[in-house]
């Protein structure tokens, strides 16, 4: 795919994300998580929240190398995997405001608040990844 390809591709329909990190004794953890893109001219950044103290929270923290898969699990398959070092923030604004964005991404913007104060809360962390690897393959069965 081109890089518009995969951008549109993000962005609709709307999936959720496979997160894959590592784990301080080495092992890897993965799990699904909402996210929205933030474009800024030339720059992608896929951006999702995460409680500070869950697995991924604590690896993101500790490490900051994330991988993230996005597929469509219909025929005839395509998928798009985006690597590198995630940047977090605790910043409570910054944390509310993505919050209800992804919520309302996934769940409806009338709900968008909901789950800006669900979500929006201390121990809650926004991350950010602008991605230094990307493969996106396009009907992969064609």
């Amino acid at each position: 795919m081109s890089r518009d390809e995969w951008v549109a591709f993000l962005q609709a329909p709307v999936r959720p994300a496979l997160l894959a990190t590592t784990r301080k004794d080495g092992r890897p953890h993965v799990a699904p998580v909402w996210y929205e893109l933030d474009l800024d001219g030339d720059d992608v950044t896929l951006v999702w929240n995460t409680g500070a103290d869950t697995v991924k929270g604590r690896n993101i923290r500790r490490d900051g190398q994330v991988s993230l898969c996005v597929q469509d699990d219909r025929l005839p398959f395509s998928f798009v995997t985006l690597g590198g070092m995630a940047e977090w923030s605790d910043d409570p604004a910054d944390v509310r405001e993505w919050a209800g964005r992804i919520g309302g991404r996934y769940m409806g913007l009338e709900r968008a608040d909901e789950f800006g104060d669900r979500n929006g809360v201390p121990g809650e962390l926004v991350v950010r990844l602008t991605p230094a690897h990307v493969v996106a393959v396009k009907d992969v069965a064609n």
